[in-house]
């Protein structure tokens, strides 16, 4: 049966107290029933006719705020990554600094802001920069640093990495302004960098950033472009210069310890030298003293003695051979000559031996012979006329 059939007056929305109007119903009647199930679930007392409809109700109003209790209570658990740390903010102040590991906070109340604090991160610049002689060169440089203080880095200043890029520009153009352009694009890049480091330290020191500086890297000094292909030409000719300079201290180092080696055998030479003619000396005075007693026991024996001894070692590097004619003997044949020369002629030297040893066993028989006869062999005569004048 239809609910809206004459006679009958059943409402569907349970609203037969009221005026039988057949629209959806009102939103003050929503609103007042509503406002009667939170004032049950907060300990306001339920009219007599309501508690038997709210009590469902309740239940699950319940269960929605212990759903959302428990979401709530998971959704806080995070994890923090080892190289990071995290900053609690707590209604947008800060609050504390946690480690690395699994965490809880509240939800809605506290907000993390995990900080990496083991990467390194690089800053770099780049521009147009005058010298101190008035001369435009281009500079780049980069800055290498590490987060040591997350509270510092995120609340310290506005924007730390920009307070950090500010820092290494002023830093940079300052440093360069007070260097010439020789000294910027050759010799003094070393110095640029170090001077350059030292100031950008200075400067985040008084702002207190919590970012320490671990390296400054000098990438590029050159001039402008119209004037590139000549500083190009006197950047190569210092190079050359260096070179050369290195060359030279080389063959410095390379001859050096050969000439104090020479220096140093001459003078050992030298020493040895007059060591050698002070004992010589002191050899001949006492030789001389010692011949003094013998001279004066007997002088022509010892001057005899003496001038023998003088004429031996004078005579003792000549090729020349004396003999006394009065000498007999084989001694007058013998090569003396080619024996003292050092004569290589195995040959001729057998020859000559084999021929003295034949004139001497016929000279042997010729003096048998004139013994026994009383007279002299021709062969004798000729080997002794031989003799003489060898």
């Amino acid at each position: 049966m239809a609910w809206n059939e004459p006679g009958k007056d059943k409402d569907p929305w349970k609203n037969n107290d009221k005026k039988k109007d057949q629209g959806p119903p009102d939103l003050d009647v929503v609103f007042q029933k509503l406002s009667k199930l939170l004032g049950g679930l907060f300990g306001k007392k339920p009219s007599s006719d309501d508690s038997g409809n709210k009590g469902g109700g309740n239940i699950a109003i319940i269960a929605v705020f212990a759903i959302i209790a428990i979401v709530w209570f998971v959704s806080g658990w995070y994890t923090i990554k080892e190289s990071d740390r995290g900053v609690v903010l707590r209604f947008g102040a800060y609050h504390s600094q946690v480690e690395a590991g699994l965490h809880w906070n509240p939800k809605f109340i506290d907000q993390i802001i995990p900080i990496n604090v083991e990467a390194f991160r690089t800053m770099p610049t780049t521009g147009f920069m005058l010298t101190e002689d008035e001369n435009i060169v281009k500079v780049g440089m980069e800055v290498q640093y590490r987060i040591i203080a997350p509270e510092k880095y995120l609340f310290s200043v506005t924007n730390a990495d920009n307070s950090l890029l500010q820092a290494l520009d002023s830093s940079l153009r300052f440093v360069v302004g007070h260097s010439t352009m020789d000294d910027v694009l050759t010799t003094g890049r070393e110095v640029v960098r170090q001077e350059t480091w030292v100031m950008i330290d200075d400067i985040i020191e008084s702002y207190d950033l919590g970012i320490d500086v671990v390296d400054v890297n000098l990438q590029q000094t050159r001039p402008p472009e119209e004037v590139k292909d000549a500083f190009d030409d006197a950047i190569a000719a210092q190079e050359d210069e260096q070179r050369f300079i290195r060359e030279a201290e080389a063959y410095e180092r390379e001859k050096a310890p050969i000439a104090r080696g020479q220096v140093k055998r001459i003078e050992q030479q030298a020493l040895a030298y007059k060591e050698g003619l002070i004992l010589k000396a002191q050899g001949e005075v006492a030789r001389f003293n010692q011949l003094l007693p013998q001279y004066q026991a007997n002088p022509e024996v010892t001057r005899q003695r003496l001038y023998l001894e003088t004429m031996e070692k004078v005579l003792d590097s000549t090729s020349k051979v004396l003999i006394d004619n009065n000498a007999g003997g084989n001694l007058t044949f013998l090569p003396l000559d080619k024996l003292m020369g050092g004569s290589t002629d195995k040959v001729g030297l057998d020859k000559s031996v084999s021929e003295i040893e034949t004139r001497s066993r016929a000279d042997e028989k010729a003096d048998q012979d004139e013994r026994a006869g009383g007279t002299t062999s021709p062969s004798r005569s000729s080997n002794r006329s031989s003799g003489r004048d060898y």
